[in-house]
């Protein structure tokens, strides 16, 4: 006769200590007095008061069963708000911060354990929640919403470990003073809000192409990016970036929803006809909290005019904007890196070459980028980028000929910067190209600086100073401009190299755990990048699962075989000596070649 399991329905709260190893590993007595503290005064009288029972406890987490997802989600949001209260003036290095995971679902019963896809998933949320943070699954979502005040993100299929199917998952959003207070409660499929920045806020969705030919689409897009580009110059708005505005690429938006998601007060939308030697544009600013126009125009004329159309459209949407803008400012905004058609036509070919990160597509970017150069010798932005690809080749060992490519990298931010020395794309690029490829760190930090200080709202600006902040050494800064760019592109589908910024920051903080959760997401969202394995190597490595290490280590060989301890401990020109030596000691113990 087959015993019957017992099974039931619960709600399960899976919680450990984030960068448990790494405070023990520097005060055993005083992280386990300090977790006993916390737990005794916050974590174990929330759990009692929301009719929680702890399963088991491990040295660095807890297993929590629920007979309410809401008692659970409630007690998580508690718990983590009190401990980031007590945490308030504790040094991070040594804070207590828990990762939380909570899933719905059926589990198995035995005596006073609990076991099955209910408590495993739970587990695997908690591994992709952020330290402090609380992550719930689709299932979860469903429960409580309406039923607490709380505001959410749509992290959006999760592959967890060891679980077959993709998992839909929501990150809470916990502080209370920087985001908008939102319910749960929002019709389904409605992502709930970011906080409005403090000035006009703007997004520019991709423009409709209506020329029939899908090959026309790069000019459609490059159109927008312009038009963001020109926005973004006023300091008075704040204008999502164009990475995070492109996701809603191809799909019927609801604006109200885009509103919400970005966390923007206007959205712009339009369409680009292009045809026998004419242009026509149509535009619309819509008030995305209440759906009402703002204003409407279209726009005609001959192709060679595109700049100009381009020009009448960013005053209108200022104009419609704010009032008070100066003139002069708006033909700041205007100024165009070329007035040559075809060259800023075989600029925007290369661009979208560029963001495919391929071997092939910087090959076909580097010749559409020289082939705008060659029709216009001042094209600066050309020049800027270029510098870009080649530091990409250069991560990903796809030189052909390394001392040619680094010398012409050099010559194009040179020069680049020589041609225009007030845009801001250009100073950014060519101050990180310059640090990376010549070791000017100096020079690249204050070309960053300066840079942002014309154009706040430069999304990769933040992205390009956060590496240079890395290779000086500035962690603390780095992480705050990692911040800065998410912030202005919330939805970029390339947040890997956040992601890989802040794994690197971590990695040389002596954060080893912290660092190899990023490297797992990373390596989970990108297979086939070895960036994400060696960080991931390296930082399993230095904290001491070596085993873990060698199968990272494993994966990104089979990427790039070519790949050797030295040759990567020299891809980034880092300042601090106890830097280069940390990541020299973590390829060698990971099993890379000497």
């Amino acid at each position: 006769m087959i015993e019957r399991v017992e099974r039931r329905l619960a709600a399960v709260l899976a919680a450990d200590v984030a960068g448990y190893s790494r405070l023990m590993g520097a005060d055993e007595e005083g992280t386990l007095g300090r977790l006993k503290a916390v737990r005794k005064a916050l974590v174990d009288p929330t759990i009692a008061a929301y009719r929680g029972r702890i399963v088991k406890t491990t040295g660095d987490g807890m297993l929590v069963e629920f007979a309410s997802a809401v008692d659970a989600t409630r007690c998580a949001i508690e718990v983590q708000r009190g401990i980031a209260a007590q945490n308030a003036d504790v040094p991070q290095d040594v804070r207590i911060e828990f990762r939380v995971g909570i899933h719905v679902g059926d589990i198995i019963v035995d005596e006073d354990d609990i076991f099955g896809d209910g408590v495993n998933i739970a587990a695997r949320l908690e591994g992709i929640a952020e330290p402090g943070g609380v992550c719930m699954s689709d299932d979860t979502y469903r429960q409580v919403r309406g039923k607490v005040e709380i505001a959410c993100d749509d992290l959006g299929l999760q592959t967890l470990k060891n679980i077959a199917e993709p998992m839909r998952a929501w990150r809470v959003q916990l502080d209370c003073h920087s985001i908008a207070k939102a319910q749960l409660g929002s019709p389904a499929g409605q992502a709930p809000a970011l906080a409005l920045p403090s000035k006009p806020s703007i997004a520019v969705l991709p423009f409709q192409n209506m020329s029939g030919d899908p090959e026309q689409e790069y000019f459609a897009d490059g159109m927008v990016e312009d038009i963001i580009t020109a926005l973004s110059r006023f300091k008075s708005l704040f204008v999502i970036a164009r990475n995070s505005s492109f996701t809603y690429k191809g799909k019927a938006v609801d604006i109200k929803q885009v509103g919400r998601e970005l966390g923007v007060r206007y959205v712009l939308q339009g369409s680009v006809r292009k045809s026998t030697g004419r242009v026509r544009i149509t535009g619309q600013l819509i008030e995305s909290a209440t759906g009402a126009h703002i204003w409407a125009d279209r726009f005609d004329g001959k192709l060679e005019d595109v700049f100009e159309l381009q020009d009448r459209i960013t005053t209108s949407v200022v104009g419609g904007l704010m009032t008070h803008v100066q003139r002069a400012e708006i033909e700041r905004a205007n100024r165009k890196s070329t007035s040559n058609l075809d060259a800023y036509d075989c600029y925007w070919r290369g661009l979208a070459q560029h963001v495919k990160y391929t071997k092939s597509g910087t090959d076909a970017a580097l010749a559409y980028f020289r082939s705008a150069i060659e029709l216009d010798e001042t094209f600066a932005s050309a020049y800027a980028v270029a510098g870009v690809v080649y530091a990409v080749r250069k991560q990903n060992l796809w030189m052909a000929n390394v001392a040619q490519e680094t010398a012409e990298a050099i010559r194009f931010a040179r020069y680049g910067m020589e041609l225009d020395q007030m845009d801001e794309a250009v100073l950014c690029r060519s101050g990180f190209v310059l640090a990376y490829f010549a070791g000017e760190l100096d020079l690249g930090a204050a070309c960053t600086r300066r840079a942002l200080a014309i154009n706040p709202n430069f999304d990769h600006g933040w992205q390009n100073s956060a590496w240079v902040q890395i290779y000086l050494g500035n962690h603390q800064t780095a992480l705050e401009h990692i911040r800065q760019y998410e912030r202005l592109s919330p939805r970029d589908p390339s947040l890997t190299q956040s992601k890989l910024q802040s794994a690197h920051v971590h990695l040389f903080q002596g954060h080893y755990e912290e660092a190899a959760h990023l490297a797992e997401q990373i390596s989970s969202e990108r297979p086939t990048f070895a960036a994400g394995w060696r960080v991931l190597a390296v930082s399993k490595a230095l904290g001491g699962d070596v085993a873990s290490a060698h199968v990272a280590t494993k994966r990104a060989l089979e990427i790039n075989p070519s790949q050797t301890a030295s040759a990567l401990a020299s891809l980034m020109p880092l300042r601090r000596s106890v830097d280069v030596e940390r990541l020299k000691e973590g390829y060698l113990r990971a099993g890379f070649p000497a």
